[in-house]
């Protein structure tokens, strides 16, 4: 696993792993466009939300799916990695929620394109 799965940093995940693991969460024409794993919670682009995978307990059978329509979020930002602060970071903040949801990312996700993502499904 290595360090950067321990600190809860992300990796990419493939759009065919997505699809087969949560799958039956899609409605009829949203497609997945590109996921991350950060420790075990995944982070799900569609076409038309954002799904947040919360995997809970020791076992990690308990899950819990937050969906969030392009639509309702507010603002966002990132936080590009540094020399010594190797981690990438996103904020997202949701209609009538004061708090953002937050993740760190590594450098192997491209934190432009994920901004690029959330540019193209917020602002359009």
């Amino acid at each position: 696993m290595g360090f950067s799965g321990i600190f809860g940093n992300a990796g990419v995940v493939e759009p065919e792993k997505l699809e087969s693991d949560y799958g039956q969460l899609m409605c009829d024409g949203e497609t997945i466009e590109i996921g991350f794993v950060v420790i075990r919670d995944t982070f799900i682009f569609t076409n038309k939300r954002l799904i947040i995978v919360d995997v809970q307990g020791m076992t990690g059978k308990k899950r819990s799916y937050l969906s969030i329509p392009y639509g309702k979020i507010t603002k966002y930002s990132i936080e590009t990695s540094g020399h010594f602060d190797l981690d990438a970071e996103l904020k997202i903040w949701v209609v009538s929620d004061p708090q953002p949801i937050e993740k760190s990312f590594n450098k192997k996700v491209d934190i432009y394109e994920l901004q690029k993502i959330l540019s193209t499904h917020v602002l359009g």
